[in-house]
């Protein structure tokens, strides 16, 4: 597949976007005029820059407005075409993209605009230059591209061409059946963009909110699939107009971008059948597939006083120090099927990352089918690997840069079934005090969530990580009320539900997740949730102290929404136990407090799919609360 990118989804100057796309990996680039027209450089320096920078100039655009205006404007509009004629020439390009009309002006006649496309195409052809009309969502006359369609084809004349854009065509709620008759060779061009499903004027969704193919809810893979089927040989061109990619350094939104790309092949390939049939441009390699089934463990970097108030609370929430690391200073806590691993090696990445934001946590292990195929994928989509420093006859694990910095790794257990604990530990007996001391564990225990509170510009790169490299849905995005703003929030799930990340940003500053942000210094794992069967059972055994506090008056609240008996809300209100309900089922969850603006919650689940959104509020206002109070 022939990869481009248009210049008006990147940041910065011209000269800035064409390094940024090249650096990347993109084969081409579409200019957009404006781009050009601020830049302060001739078009035959912009050429010589791209072929230096090994880019091809794939097209120029757009040309607005050009048909069925009225007769004594469209001498001038056939002058505007000869004149970008004459710029392509200097930009060394051979296509040139052209919007259906939006003028207020333009008069509803097919057979004018055949008419004068007819014409622009014979002149395009002297010049030996290509056409691709697209239909705009908020065309005056001309908006789905079954339209389009129907214009160039009437025209039939080799150097017109339809251009297809995933997201114009979706706006418009249109199936995909009419490409199937449009030949490939008639395709001038293939756009993607991907959005979030958002009920507004369709010019602000498009001007705002579109994203990379992974990020959105768009059928990306159906679209594709279908224009792949035609037999097209030609580029597939990103154009986005998205806010965030306005304002976020340019490189990293190009190399999501190609990721993007690499992800849309590797999708295409696995759903048609005989690839190399539809054209000759076939994949030669496939990554492995994702293979990701659950979470192995959790690593916190820690030190001194920050450690012990973590070890403090784990140990308080039913967690046993169970075995200590052969030749690191790591121990490994463990409850049921959940295990938390505290690293204070000196000289490694955990202390790195401690020096950096504190108590956190660096890194999350992944069970995986195919742990060296999960790293063979991380590397084929750009995230940079990582190789810890192992003694012999230590488990080699790898890994890869996740969201805000941590360590991702892929853990594979032995034909044996033994776990990693079994290669790289040694169990440790627990003294008598300590077992008296510690609440009685609770062998149900399993990770439940993990939540990381991201900057607005990772939102987006952290849909495309999930989705891509761990092959995991994505939920559309929620709001979530904070006493002092909005935070979003996204979850990303596998099929059985036995990987669940949510992931939050907020654009307002006192919001909990930009003060958990503020406290670590950075992105990362705010939120660990575990599962349990019975949470009040659970509750019983710990100290209370430990539990973020529940004002009154949301007990209150509870008898008067729901019909419990008395005492049933007394037992929640001695605990601090939220509650929430759906239509297949309930959930019971409860916070511990904070440590270095990271918290813990325990939940029971009963045939309920959700987060207790609806509790979130109370959560975060508590958490506000005891902040202030310090």
């Amino acid at each position: 597949m022939k990869r481009s990118i248009a210049s008006v989804c990147l940041s910065g100057d011209l000269r800035q976007k064409l390094e940024a796309a090249a650096y990347a990996g993109f084969d081409g680039i579409e200019i957009f005029e404006n781009d050009l027209m601020l830049f302060d450089e001739s078009p035959a320096v912009v050429r010589r820059m791209s072929e230096d920078l090994g880019l091809r100039i794939i097209a120029l655009q757009p040309f607005r407005d050009f048909e069925c205006m009225p007769s004594d404007k469209m001498q001038k509009n056939f002058d505007r075409a000869e004149r970008k004629f004459d710029l392509m020439e200097e930009l060394h390009t051979d296509t040139l993209l052209i919007c259906s009309n939006v003028s207020p002006q333009c008069i509803d006649s097919l057979d004018r605009a055949v008419e004068e496309f007819s014409e622009l195409a014979e002149r395009a052809q002297k010049r030996h230059y290509k056409l691709g009309y697209e239909a705009l969502a908020w065309g005056r006359n001309i908006k789905d591209y079954e339209d389009a369609w129907q214009l160039v084809n009437r025209v039939d004349h080799k150097n017109l061409g339809i251009i297809l854009d995933s997201f114009h065509i979706y706006a418009r709620s249109k199936n995909l059946s009419v490409i199937r008759d449009i030949p490939g060779d008639r395709i001038a061009l293939v756009q993607v963009a991907d959005a979030p499903w958002l009920d507004m004027d369709v010019l602000q969704w498009s001007r705002h909110f579109r994203c990379f193919p992974g990020q959105g809810d768009l059928p990306m893979v159906d679209f594709m699939t279908e224009v792949t089927n035609t037999g097209y040989e030609g580029y597939f061109s990103h154009e986005i107009f998205n806010d965030e990619f306005r304002s976020s350094p340019c490189r990293p939104t190009a190399i999501d971008g190609m990721r993007s790309m690499l992800w849309l092949e590797e999708e295409v390939a696995r759903a048609v059948p005989d690839l190399s049939s539809k054209t000759p441009k076939a994949l030669d390699y496939l990554p492995p597939e994702p293979s990701v089934k659950s979470v192995e463990f959790i690593e916190f970097a820690a030190e001194g006083q920050s450690r012990e108030e973590l070890l403090d609370l784990l140990t308080k929430l039913g967690f046993t120090n169970t075995h200590r690391h052969r030749s690191k200073d790591v121990s490994l806590f463990r409850q049921g099927d959940v295990s938390i691993v505290v690293n204070e090696e000196p000289d490694s990445f955990a202390q790195n990352y401690y020096l950096m934001h504190g108590v956190s946590v660096c890194a999350v292990a992944y069970l995986a089918d195919d742990a060296e195929g999960m790293a063979e994928r991380s590397e084929h989509f750009g995230y940079r690997k990582f190789e810890g420093d192992i003694e012999h006859g230590e488990m080699n694990i790898p890994g890869a840069k996740g969201v805000g910095g941590e360590l991702v790794y892929f853990v594979q257990r032995d034909a044996d079934g033994s776990r990693f604990f079994d290669v790289d530990f040694v169990a440790v007996q627990p003294s008598d005090a300590a077992v008296s001391l510690s609440p009685k564990s609770d062998p149900s225990l399993l990770v439940d969530h993990i939540t990381s509170g991201v900057s607005e510009s990772e939102f987006l790169s952290t849909s495309l990580f999930y989705k891509v490299l761990f092959g995991l849905s994505i939920d559309q995005p929620q709001d979530l009320i904070d006493p002092y703003g909005i935070v979003v929030s996204r979850t990303a799930t596998n099929r059985n539900k036995t990987i669940r990340l949510p992931f939050n940003m907020s654009r307002s500053w006192g919001a909990s997740t930009e003060r958990f942000r503020e406290v670590q210094k950075g992105s990362g794992v705010q939120h660990i949730a575990f599962a349990c069967d019975d949470i009040l059972t659970f509750a019983e055994g710990i100290d209370l102290n430990i539990v973020l506090p529940v004002p009154d008056n949301y007990y209150d609240d509870l008898i008067a929404r729901f019909d419990f008996d008395d005492g049933f809300v007394e037992q929640l209100r001695a605990y601090n136990i939220l509650y929430d309900k759906s239509e297949t089922g309930y959930f019971l969850h409860f916070y511990t407090r904070t440590v270095n603006g990271m918290f813990f919650e325990v939940v029971q689940r009963q045939k309920y799919s959700n987060y207790g959104e609806v509790n979130a509020q109370v959560r975060m206002a508590a958490q506000a609360r005891m902040r202030r109070a310090l």
